[in-house]
C-alpha cells in the first residue's frame, strides 16, 4: 500500500505536526530498541504525529509523536510489571480515555507491524485491527471519525 496519497490527505484535511528528522528517528530507534517499519518511517518523516478530523483537544485519533510513544503497560496500567503486559507492546495511537492502538515490536509480518486495539479494561488482551500502519491509516481516514474496528461495517 502506497503511503504517499494517505500522507497527502493527512496534510490536506487533518492536523499534522511538523516532520521528524532522520536524527530523531535514529534516536527513537536506539532508545526503544526496535526499528520503525517503512510505513511508520514514511509517516514520521512526513509528520511527527497528527490528529485526524479534529484538533488535538477534541481528537479521537491522535497518532502519537515519537517522544510520546511508550510501553503500553505504562500508558494503560501505569505499571512496568510483566503481568500488566509484554514489554514489547508500544502505544502508537491515543484513542482517548486510556484506549490505544498499539504495536508489538516482536511481531513483524511481511516487513510491517500489525496493529492492535488495546482497550484499557481488558489490556493486556489485544485485538488485531490492521496488518500495517498504512492499512490502519487508510481505514481511519475513511472512518468518519469512528473507531472503524468497532463498527458493524468494519
Amino acid at each position: 500500500m502506497n503511503m504517499d496519497p494517505l500522507l497527502a490527505e493527512v496534510s490536506r484535511l487533518h492536523f499534522p505536526n511538523a516532520p521528524a528528522t532522520s536524527t530523531q528517528l535514529a534516536a527513537f530507534e536506539k532508545r526503544m530498541g526496535w526499528r520503525l517499519d517503512d510505513d511508520l518511517r514514511a509517516f514520521y518523516l512526513h509528520c511527527d504525529g497528527c490528529t485526524l478530523f479534529k484538533p488535538r483537544a477534541d481528537a479521537l485519533y491522535r497518532v502519537l509523536p515519537l517522544a510520546e510513544i511508550r510501553r503500553a503497560r505504562l500508558a494503560i496500567r501505569a505499571s512496568d510489571a510483566d503481568q500488566d503486559g509484554a514489554p514489547s507492546v508500544f502505544t502508537l495511537v491515543d484513542m482517548q480515555d486510556s484506549d490505544y492502538v498499539v504495536l508489538d515490536a516482536t511481531q513483524r509480518e511481511s516487513a510491517h507491524y500489525p496493529l492492535f486495539d488495546a482497550f484499557h479494561e481488558t489490556f493486556p488482551e489485544v485485538e488485531r485491527i490492521a496488518s500495517s500502519f498504512a492499512e490502519f491509516l487508510e481505514r481511519a481516514l475513511r472512518s468518519s471519525n469512528r473507531a472503524f474496528w468497532l463498527s458493524s461495517e468494519a
